[in-house]
């Protein structure tokens, strides 16, 4: 019998005598991730015409993706009908991010939508059947390519009227299995006070159908990162205006769009939200996407797969240990002669 071994937990922190040189961890684990880079998997989900495909190439400032927009009124109309997963790889000050952007089609465009979401689902689903399957398989790769989705941005049709039945049953759904985020595109349709209205009514309603979007409450963040949840919690759902068009504002290219009433500054805090999407993704909540993304919708996809898997094996063993001889079935000699089984 093997003995217990207790391991006392230090109480103190023990004083060193001299340097010994293990302040460098961080340096050498940095060190290694700018090796192997980052990766960062995305949706984008909404009706079609929102511009998920715009405000995608305004936030990583380059065109990743082709815009199934028409670039002029007399082209006949384009859009997604199936999903699309383009990858690219960005740099940017010597670190390199592996960028996967899932497009998909736009939902309700149909005369029947019933069920029409459940390509998505089953899609974001499959992502992390795959990651199990690698996971267990006997001869690990070293590193296993992550295609988990990490953030799903939900496109709200910028109408002031609420969510739609359909919003509701979809951002149930996605809530379950994938981080979602939430926008109202095109917010410039809206005026100040239509926009502050209708950002509390999405609010309200997903309070009312508790919706769990994204950033969660975790007990191991510290004063700083509560502060900064709540922050964007106060923000979500984020009023955006995607462009790729640069104009000159007071002397300075920025990406804008034009109307009757004037320039709309993208990056403008005072005209839309983008900037702090932008930071929320990218700056802030980037490697929380991808641990949340980890830690509880993948481990609860994982340990629901896993207690099936072994209920089945639990089950199949049980049939055969009930099950009778193959003696019983068996004919003696005599009989097998006179039944013509010899």
């Amino acid at each position: 019998m093997n003995p217990v071994v207790r391991v006392q937990p230090p109480k103190t922190v023990t004083p060193l005598n001299g340097y010994v040189g293990f302040e460098t961890i961080p340096h050498q684990i940095e060190k290694k991730l700018l090796k192997r880079g980052f990766q960062f998997n995305i949706i984008c989900v909404g009706q079609t015409g929102l511009g998920k495909t715009t405000l995608i190439n305004t936030i990583f400032a380059a065109h990743l993706i082709e815009s199934k927009g028409r670039l002029s009124p007399q082209d006949p109309v384009r859009q997604t009908t199936e999903i699309n997963v383009v990858s690219h790889i960005v740099e940017e000050n010597n670190v390199r991010l592996r960028l996967n952007i899932v497009d998909t089609p736009g939902y309700g465009d149909k005369v029947n939508n019933d069920r029409c979401w459940d390509p998505i689902i089953k899609y974001i689903k499959d992502q992390h059947s795959g990651y199990l399957r690698k996971e267990l398989t006997a001869q690990r790769e070293r590193y296993i390519q992550d295609t988990r989705i990490h953030c799903c941005l939900f496109f709200v049709q910028p109408s002031g009227h609420g969510l739609k039945q359909m919003d509701i049953v979809v951002l149930k759904r996605l809530s379950e299995v994938v981080n979602v985020v939430p926008v109202i595109a095109k917010s410039d349709c809206l005026t100040l006070e239509e926009r502050a209205a209708f950002k509390q009514r999405i609010k309200d309603e997903f309070a009312f159908h508790n919706i769990k979007m994204f950033p969660f409450d975790n007990d191991e963040h510290d004063e700083e990162e509560r502060a900064l949840n709540t922050q964007i919690k106060n923000i979500i759902p984020f009023a955006v205006v995607g462009s790729e068009k640069s104009m000159l504002v007071d002397g300075k290219p920025v990406r804008s769009r034009l109307n009757k009433w004037g320039v709309i500054n993208v990056e403008n805090e005072n005209h839309c939200e983008f900037v702090y999407l932008r930071n929320f993704l990218t700056q802030t909540h980037l490697q929380d996407l991808i641990e949340s993304t980890s830690q509880i919708h993948y481990e609860a996809f994982r340990a629901k797969q896993l207690l099936a898997l072994k209920e089945n094996s639990t089950a199949a063993s049980n049939r055969t240990m009930n099950s009778p001889p193959m003696d019983q079935y068996r004919p003696n000699s005599r009989q097998a002669l006179q039944n013509g089984y010899a």
